[in-house]
Order: structure tokens, then sequence, then C-alpha cells
């Protein structure tokens, strides 16, 4: 029983951290968008949206 107990604790942390990681491309991309001299930001409004909605 215990080490089901463990498993648990181990494994809770593992499926809530899931959420960054598939955010990371979209921020990635993101961050490359907004490199671009003056409509950078503005372009990137939709790739920063992608990632708010997948990890708020």
């Amino acid at each position: 029983m215990n080490r089901l107990r463990l498993l648990a604790v181990l494994l809770i942390p593992i499926l809530f951290s899931g959420c960054g990681v598939l955010a990371a491309p979209c921020r990635i991309a993101s961050a490359g968008i907004k490199m671009v001299p003056i409509v950078g930001h503005a372009a990137a409004l939709p790739t920063d949206a992608c990632a708010a909605v997948i990890d708020p």
C-alpha cells in the first residue's frame, strides 16, 4: 500500500506539468515572431493567445 501511495504522489505533479510542455511550441513561436521589428508584437498575439489557452 505504501508503494502505491508513493507512486501516486510522484505521478500527480507529472500529470499537471504537461500543460506547460504543450504550450512550449506556442511560446517559442511567439518569442521568434516578436523579434520582427515594428510588427512583431502585433503578429505574435495569436500565438500568445494559443499559449494562454493551453497553459493559463
